[in-house]
């Protein structure tokens, strides 16, 4: 999987590891809609670590429509980044990577579960790197 990325499988399983291990991460459990059927009910696709790495920061480079494409409607405050790894080993049948149009259910610190969406994400030696915009609408 590695080499047909281009990555370096050794920092890859190093940054994979990092993350699985981190006393920082939290435990989350990623779903997928169908992309067939709007009205069914997501796929869960298993559960992974996510680790927070800081609010979303607007490449320097990005133009104001860019940025308004990108944030359409929603709140910039509520854009996160984080690396999501499975639990599930790479060759285990239960293995996925989370994908743009994902859900995230998290347990944040505090034991709230807060919902996220992933906006965008891209996989280098360092991790499977996302965006994600917190659902501020409470579960219950």
């Amino acid at each position: 999987m590695c080499t047909a990325e281009g990555l370096d499988p050794e920092r890859r399983l190093a940054a994979r590891l990092a993350v699985l291990g981190s006393a920082d991460a939290q435990d989350c459990t990623v779903y997928r809609p169908d992309d067939n059927d709007p009205d069914a009910e997501e796929e869960d696709l298993g559960d992974a670590r996510i680790l927070f790495t800081g609010p979303f920061q607007v490449p320097a480079e990005w133009s104001e429509l860019e940025c308004a494409e990108f944030f359409d409607d929603a709140d910039p405050e509520l854009f996160v980044t984080a690396l999501i790894e499975c639990e599930a080993a790479p060759a285990a049948r239960g293995y996925f990577a989370a994908e743009i149009g994902d859900y995230v259910a998290a347990t944040l610190a505090s034991g709230e579960v807060a919902m996220f969406y992933v906006q965008d994400c891209h996989e280098d030696d360092h991790g499977r790197q996302c965006v994600l915009i917190r659902d501020d609408e409470p579960l219950f």
